[in-house]
């Protein structure tokens, strides 16, 4: 990579298409120098959305997608017929050397399949996992695997906590991450028969630092960095996540709102609580990577706003400028 970082920013993908896409291109436009853009999706909506803004024209191109692949396509499908549509035209960018990396609140099946077949793995490894940043007491640790294999095998899991803790070390900063398996249990004896076959590779592993098994209340703990599991069980734990921040910070807002005298204590906590609640805001944190392809692709939530599309376009300077695929490939074992 040169010293220019080119992201392809799917401007169709999401409920918030494509206003969204489009401002938080230009936002993070304006926060980062070393910065270009590409936009792909229908013209004439870009050039809509573009027309509210003032940004250098310089580095903010269109490359022009006519389809659209919807939340309820059937990926592969979808993936195979639709070859200009927004995340196909993307991730072919990337594929062919023409962008560093892909940005998407689209289809989340759609852009598993495509970083697959269109981008493609990395030589050696098994399954590229989904990664979301996901806040603790501590700070952000990785969630690996969110979505993308749920039915992984040990050997999947132990390539997933090698990725997770390169990433969490050259790109969120944690000097030594602790990587711990999703378990039922402390004990090693626990677990179901997937847990009970990845748990000892793992303490094998020399180039991680696993402290053990964590059980779902102590993530939020922060009590590993880097937190391992199949898809299955990350996609549960950050649905629950996702739906229990949503409905503490509403009942602590009826709670605020529910007399005069609450509403005056309201108002002399709010900064404090504001800067709190923000520590555990999920739209702070960007997308989640797709490890282990030739080339970055990053999903954002569906319901991203331009907040989340300028966060995820941001993660992918740092992962370039660390080159973490560089990584991958010299901390994986290529046969």
């Amino acid at each position: 990579m040169g010293s220019m970082i080119k992201v392809v920013v799917d401007a169709m993908g999401g409920d918030n298409a494509p206003e969204a896409p489009v401002k938080g291109a230009v936002e993070a436009l304006g926060e980062v120098s070393n910065l270009s853009i590409i936009l792909a999706g229908r013209t004439d909506d870009i050039n809509r959305e573009l027309g509210k803004y003032t940004y250098d024209k310089e580095r903010i191109s269109i490359v022009h997608a006519d389809d659209v692949i919807g939340f309820n396509e059937p990926p592969v499908m979808a993936i195979r017929k639709k070859k200009n549509s927004s995340i196909v035209t993307g991730m072919n960018l990337v594929k062919h050397g023409d962008a560093d990396a892909f940005v998407s609140a689209g289809s989340t099946g759609a852009i598993l399949v495509g970083g697959q077949f269109v981008v493609g793995r990395i030589k050696g490894v098994e399954r590229s996992p989904l990664a979301p940043l996901i806040p603790t007491a501590k700070g952000p640790a990785l969630l690996i695997d969110c979505g993308a294999n749920v039915d992984a095998k040990a050997s999947h899991l132990v390539q997933f906590a090698k990725m997770g803790s390169i990433y969490m070390k050259y790109v969120a900063g944690v000097k030594n991450p602790r990587v711990a398996i999703v378990n039922i249990g402390a004990e090693e004896e626990k677990g179901n028969a997937l847990v009970k076959a990845t748990y000892p590779l793992l303490k094998e592993c020399t180039d991680i630092n696993f402290t053990g098994s964590i059980e779902a209340r102590d993530i939020p703990k922060g009590d590993a960095d880097v937190i391992v599991c199949e898809a299955f069980v990350g996609n549960v734990i950050l649905k629950l996540y996702e739906g229990l921040a949503s409905t503490l910070m509403s009942k602590i807002k009826e709670g605020l709102m529910s007399t005069l005298r609450s509403k005056t204590g309201a108002l002399l906590i709010k900064p404090a609580l504001k800067e709190t609640l923000k520590q555990f805001d999920t739209s702070e944190q960007g997308g989640a990577p797709l490890l282990g392809l030739n080339g970055l692709v990053v999903k954002a939530h569906g319901s991203s706003g331009s907040l989340e599309i300028k966060q995820a376009i941001k993660q992918c300077l740092q992962f370039g400028k660390e080159k973490i695929n560089e990584k991958i490939k010299e901390n994986l074992t290529i046969e």
